[in-house]
């Protein structure tokens, strides 16, 4: 069963498929987009494939995608999960976005703090890893705030409208956490 988790002000539950419009909203949007490294989407088809792919690598034990939603409303303001999932290497990478009109109120840091929360503690994670556009402060402040620490930089390694990035590695260990 996809575990819902619940923070004071959040609930990060399963992406279902009549949440497809929120998520070509949000995945369509340039702000949203200008560090994640993906094409905008495009269409609700394509998101719907998406989703299928979310609930098919959850089973796989390869990822899990939550999506964001604030109490006592049903729509998703942005995501948050686990990619790269290796049970045998005990890690994953973390991802989240949210939509802009909810950027700076402490959403994302509640989502990723209960994310790594559950990462560490039931599927007993060793170790996080997030990797962020140079350029991008607002995540590079929120991985700082829960404890990651940068290890590196990686050059030019993420395309984003066809113009290669540099990005920095940060990772986050189970007894650094403060979970």
């Amino acid at each position: 069963m996809f575990p819902e988790l619940e923070t004071k002000r959040l609930i990060l539950r399963k992406i279902v498929e009549e949440d497809a419009p929120e998520i070509l909203s949000c995945f369509s949007d340039g702000d949203v987009l200008r560090y994640y490294g993906q094409q905008s989407l495009e269409s609700i088809d394509q998101v719907k494939e998406i989703i299928k792919n979310f609930s098919k690598g959850y089973e796989e034990k390869q990822l899990i995608k939550w999506g964001i939603q604030l109490k006592g409303n049903g729509k998703l303001i942005g995501t948050v999960g686990f990619q790269e999932w290796s049970s045998e290497h005990k890690k994953a990478n973390i991802s989240y976005a949210l939509f802009p009109e909810y950027w700076n109120k402490g959403y994302a840091t509640e989502a990723v703090y209960e994310a790594i929360s559950y990462g560490f503690n039931e599927l007993q994670y060793n170790r996080m890893g997030a990797i962020v556009f140079t350029q991008n402060s607002g995540s590079i402040a929120l991985l700082s705030k829960v404890g990651f620490k940068k290890e590196g930089t990686l050059r030019e390694y993420m395309y984003q409208d066809g113009i290669p990035f540099d990005t920095y590695v940060y990772s986050l260990l189970r007894g650094e956490a403060k979970i």
